[in-house]
């Protein structure tokens, strides 16, 4: 398993999915233009002393990300619907995608996906923190038996 954010906008919330990464053992792509700078005081902070652990690909742009990458189903975390989130059965080689903070994924993405998730939120709330999504996807995923069996 692998995660994907796809031009992420705030430093904190990357260097939190970066800590995330290390800590579980997962590639963390990271897909340009991104709204910061790698060498950033707040990203580097919010990842602690983890980044030399970090499994970390930077990609240009979309395109080369897909020309490039490996992996196998892309899973895509939306605000905008889906199916709910805790239906999520993690696959060998999945490659969970998360969009910028203040837009989220773009439609042609979104219709890219193989699956689209949604955590459901009430009324009035656009959509959770970047790291907070991130982070209940991974529960789901290794909370559950995973498709194959085996390690993520």
């Amino acid at each position: 398993m692998e995660i994907i954010l796809f031009e992420p906008e705030i430093p904190p919330n990357t260097g939190n999915v970066a800590r995330l990464s290390a800590g579980l053992g997962l590639r963390l792509n990271l897909i340009e233009p991104l709204g910061f700078s790698l060498s950033e005081r707040h990203l580097r902070r919010a990842g602690l002393d983890y980044w030399p652990l970090v499994d970390l690909r930077v990609w240009r742009d979309w395109k080369a990300f897909r020309e490039g990458w490996g992996g196998g189903r892309i899973i895509a975390a939306s605000a905008r619907g889906g199916e709910l989130f805790s239906g999520y059965r993690a696959e060998r080689g999945d490659g969970l995608l998360f969009g910028p903070e203040t837009r989220g994924l773009p439609e042609d993405l979104i219709a890219e996906a193989d699956r689209v998730y949604t955590i459901p939120l009430r009324p009035g709330v656009r959509s959770l923190n970047l790291s907070t999504t991130v982070g209940f996807f991974l529960g789901v995923a290794l909370s559950r038996p995973r498709e194959g069996g085996g390690a993520l």
